[in-house]
């Protein structure tokens, strides 16, 4: 078994944290381990515990259309969580879930060495770029970390609810798609 799998068959059968008493399913992420660019949200929610998947609900099916609109598809890049099990009734997770879940993000980070991180939504910017991060003034924008570009982007279920913003997203996705041309050697796009 290698490194990936033995994480990942780790994260399925944690117990660190409460949210082990009520997850349905573990979240680990789903695409290629290979990728270059990887999308980070914040956790799960009902649909995506029901699954075992990540951005599988109304949201997710809107992120597959901001991915095909730049010629991305799910199995060539990786998307995860922050946060490996839903928080009941979506609440926020608590900053001892966040403690329990981190080292497995940052391991999946050690192996997979993307190229380009995009935070889904405010909550994984300021995780993972930088805690007063201010989506409505920079997102899109990248930002280098220890020779990793990061960037954010609005979350899915945030467009969902405020399509007025999709104007901005879609300027952001091309941004993104540009960045990924330059960086990336062997993410495929269609065009």
């Amino acid at each position: 078994m290698g490194e990936w799998e033995a994480l990942e068959q780790r994260c399925l059968q944690c117990q660190a944290c409460a949210l082990a008493q009520t997850r349905t399913h573990v979240v680990f992420g789903m695409g290629t381990p290979q990728a270059e660019v990887l999308f980070v949200g914040e956790a799960p929610g009902a649909t995506e515990d029901e699954q075992g998947l990540p951005f599988v609900g109304k949201a997710g099916q809107l992120l597959d259309d901001m991915l095909a609109m730049i010629g991305l598809h799910r199995s060539r890049i990786y998307i995860t969580n922050s946060i490996k099990c839903r928080p009941p009734n979506n609440r926020d997770p608590l900053n001892t879930e966040k403690d329990a879940c981190a080292g497995y993000l940052q391991r999946q980070l050690q192996l997979m060495q993307p190229k380009i991180i995009v935070c889904l939504g405010r909550i994984s910017a300021m995780e993972m770029i930088k805690p007063d991060f201010k989506i409505t003034q920079e997102h899109g924008q990248f930002f280098e970390k220890n020779g990793t570009l990061y960037t954010a982007l609005y979350h899915p279920a945030a467009l969902l609810r405020d399509p007025s913003k999709k104007p901005e997203t879609f300027v952001d996705l091309k941004r993104l798609r540009a960045k990924i041309q330059e960086v990336c050697s062997h993410t495929e796009m269609d065009f």
